[in-house]
């Protein structure tokens, strides 16, 4: 069978045909451009995707309310896509709603008067269940819970150690045995029944306003440093309820925390096992006086061997915290209603 001849060079030559081509490489061209100096237009996709989350901040969390204009996410934390807000007029445009539980009135008068489709509202909360009066007012209301807690759908740790390459170890000159920094002192709690025990076998040097000794914002860790132990004791007993009198008072510091808290497990899940003492360790806190009266220099060091792998990060703004819901958010199940706030808390 003969081949198909192709065709003639000289068919490009015709008016029509170049005509066409040209008309086509035009379009093509222009379309392009179009695409490429307004992508949001060309492509709906696109559009969704460059628009910011905005979170709305219903009440500020603390007193003071720090400067969220801009882009403070990305500026202060390197989260970009991230739209902070206190302003109550955005309400329809919110992705987020944030309702931190010490601002909540018991009644539900302070909340929107309505949820705008796809919405969702988060609680909030750094206390403890023993110190969140109310909970069930709330049931049913909120698509996430924002704890220290670590089953939290947001999860807002009090501090954490982060891995470092320092490969050093900084004690601090000691002057004294043990440290406590105490504000609200309660006869009722846990706390306050063993230090009055323990104080019966070594002296601790006791600050804060609950001994009439308060110490300013600069003096705290310089004071706790110059202790070889701080008690690190917890205002309640709660699951992952590990608080800056760990981080901040004692591990910052520079000083060995002595914790009364959750189980010794629970603290193995945050920091080393070898870097703190829990009062579970001992058969009587007459055992524990006598182990840190007569520890060795040698042993004591050992507690410090997690700084040649990590270092201490605090949490102590806001706006990080707030800002680490838009890491969240893709991940976060949609839809979501807390049935029993209270029994969730308290579990």
């Amino acid at each position: 069978m003969p081949r198909a001849s192709p065709l003639p060079w000289s068919l490009w030559g015709r008016p029509g045909v170049k005509t066409l081509v040209t008309a086509g490489v035009f379009v093509t061209t222009l379309w392009s451009l179009r695409c490429f100096l307004n992508p949001s237009k060309a492509s709906g996709e696109g559009s969704k995707h460059m628009k910011p989350l905005v979170v709305l901040v219903w009440e500020w969390p603390s007193k003071h309310v720090p400067n969220i204009s801009g882009d403070v996410c990305h500026e202060l934390y390197s989260i970009t896509g991230c739209q902070l807000t206190t302003e109550r007029q955005l309400l329809h445009q919110a992705n987020v709603v944030v309702f931190p539980h010490t601002r909540l009135q018991p009644a539900r008068d302070r909340l929107p008067k309505e949820r705008p489709p796809g919405q969702n509202w988060v609680w909030v909360s750094l206390e403890s269940p023993s110190n969140s009066r109310a909970l069930a007012e709330w049931n049913q209301t909120f698509n996430w819970v924002m704890t220290y807690r670590q089953d939290s759908d947001i999860f807002i740790p009090y501090g954490k150690l982060v891995p470092n390459r320092s490969a050093t170890v900084n004690i601090p000159a000691k002057t004294n045995l043990v440290s406590w920094v105490i504000s609200n002192y309660r006869r009722t709690q846990k706390r306050a029944e063993v230090y009055k025990n323990l104080s019966r076998y070594l002296h601790v040097n006791v600050y804060g306003k609950a001994n009439n000794k308060p110490l300013c914002k600069d003096c705290l860790l310089q004071t706790t440093s110059k202790s070889k132990f701080y008690l690190a004791f917890e205002n309640s007993i709660h699951r992952d309820y590990i608080t800056e009198k760990l981080w901040k008072n004692s591990l910052l510091a520079g000083t060995v925390p002595v914790v009364l808290g959750p189980p010794r497990a629970n603290y193995e899940q945050f920091i080393p096992a070898d870097s703190f003492i829990h009062i579970d360790d001992f058969g009587s806190l007459e055992e524990l006086a006598t182990f840190l009266k007569t520890m060795s220099f040698s042993r004591y060091q050992q507690f410090f061997a997690w700084q040649r792998r990590f270092s201490v990060k605090l949490y102590t703004d806001w706006r990080e915290r707030i800002c680490t819901i838009c890491t969240a958010y893709p991940h976060l199940p949609h839809g979501h209603l807390y049935p029993n706030l209270q029994s969730w808390f308290n579990s």
